[in-house]
Parts: C-alpha cells; sequence; structure tokens
C-alpha cells in the first residue's frame, strides 16, 4: 500500500488516457493504469512507476476487480476510457455501434464511478474528472451516436455534481475539442486511415493528447476547495465544432 497520492486512470492503453497517466506521475501521483490491452498498460505502468490493472470498462466483474486492487483509499479518478464507433446519418445507423458507445461512454463511466466512490470519499479530498468532448455540447451531422454518449458523459457529471454536493469530493469535466491521437479517429473510421487523416485534413495544430492531460493535471491539482466544473478545450484553429480553419 502506498503513502503516496494515488489516481486512477481508465482507458490508459493510448492517447489522452496514456498521457495523463504519465502526467500525474509526474506531479508524484502512484498510478492505476486501466485498460483492456495488458501489454500496453504493463509497458505504461512499468515506465512512470505505476500499477498495471486490465479493466474493461463495461464488465462490472472488471470493474469490480479494479476496485479491489485499488483499495480502501483514492484520490483521483480520472475517467477517460470512451470512444466514437461509426459515422453514419440516423436514417442508417448502427444499432451495435450506438451500443457499444452508451455503454463504455456513460455506464462505463458510471460503473467505475460508483465502484471507486468509497475509496474517493475515505481520501476526505476525493476528485473525479470525467473526460468529455465538445461533441456533448453541439450536434453534428453524421455524429448522432456519439453526440448522445458524450451528451450522456456531461449530464451524468453535472448529476453526480448534485449527489455529492456535501461530500469530500470534487467533481469535474473536461471537454476536448478537436485532439489528434494515435487511435481515436482510427478506430472510429474501422481502421480507414484515408477517413482518419480527413478529419485533420490542413489543420496545422490540432491539440495533443498531452495538451489535454496537462490540463487534466492542473484541474485535478487544485486546491480541494477549488472545484473546475467544466473546462472546454479547443485549438486555436477550431473556433466552433464546425469551423475550423484548414489550408489545403
Amino acid at each position: 500500500m502506498t503513502s503516496r497520492r494515488t489516481a486512477v486512470v481508465t482507458g490508459a492503453s493510448s492517447g489522452i488516457g496514456a498521457a495523463t497517466a504519465r502526467a500525474l506521475a509526474a506531479q508524484g501521483f502512484h498510478v492505476y493504469c486501466a485498460a483492456r490491452r495488458e501489454d500496453r498498460v504493463t509497458g505504461l505502468a512499468a515506465e512512470i512507476g505505476g500499477t498495471p490493472v486490465v479493466c474493461d470498462v463495461t464488465s462490472e466483474e472488471s470493474v469490480a476487480a479494479l476496485a479491489a486492487t485499488v483499495g480502501d483509499r483514492l484520490d483521483v479518478l480520472v475517467n477517460n476510457a470512451g470512444g466514437a464507433f461509426g459515422g453514419s446519418p440516423v436514417a442508417a445507423a448502427d444499432s451495435d455501434e450506438w451500443r457499444r458507445m452508451y455503454e463504455v461512454n456513460v455506464i462505463g463511466l458510471m460503473q467505475v464511478t460508483r465502484a471507486l466512490l468509497p475509496a474517493l470519499l475515505a481520501s476526505g479530498a476525493g476528485a473525479i474528472l470525467n473526460v468529455g468532448s465538445t461533441a456533448g455540447r453541439i450536434a453534428y451531422e453524421g455524429g448522432a451516436g456519439y453526440t448522445a454518449a458524450k451528451h450522456g458523459t456531461q449530464v451524468v457529471t453535472e448529476t453526480l455534481r448534485l449527489e455529492l454536493w456535501d461530500q469530500p469530493v470534487r467533481v469535474m469535466e473536461i471537454a476536448p475539442g478537436m485532439v489528434r491521437t494515435d487511435e481515436f479517429a482510427l478506430v472510429r473510421f474501422e481502421g480507414d486511415q484515408e477517413k482518419a487523416d480527413a478529419v485533420y485534413a490542413g489543420v496545422a495544430e490540432p491539440l495533443t493528447a498531452e495538451d489535454v492531460a496537462d490540463a487534466i493535471s492542473w484541474m485535478v491539482t487544485r486546491p480541494p476547495h477549488v472545484n473546475i466544473d467544466e473546462l472546454v478545450l479547443r485549438p486555436r484553429a477550431q473556433a466552433a465544432q464546425h469551423k475550423v480553419h484548414r489550408v489545403l
């Protein structure tokens, strides 16, 4: 059992999750790196001196095992596991893709939070940070499944803050805009590199995973009485969801 501050980061195998685990470790946290891919989390945990946990947030049994590994006390939970799948209009939507998005972005977030909340309260100054998206604030064509799921992330966050108003835990959300990572768009378009590249075409400087991780690290390390309810983060080139400066 470590006496250092502790943090759990879900979806830590790549992208924002891996960058956040590194950023929190640099701040002195012992990080539980949780994700489905064992080789990824094992390597990351070895790099930062953390603890790898193979965890599928959509499985109650897997989440229970994560909570058992963490133990009785936790300082920070970063609910980062999420994802977008497909990009069809509602008229051609794939029901299974929509279910997958709701399962990971909403139900998975709930299950991890529910399981780890006692440990967060036991710390006396816990912090829950949910990784949402600007897609949770505005609709766009072809994105209804993902925008609906991320709107869910936002509303769960807001509700949880109301429910825990008298408890020693902060509840926060970060909502990044255009972030270029190795896998997000590629997974969304089922490995179609051309479609993935088109998302960022002509954008000189989209956000990086490290940009978002830096903001997350700042949010969760404010004094315990300071709650950053919501932080929307976009690259300068993205004035709005539909208005992006591209040089093609």
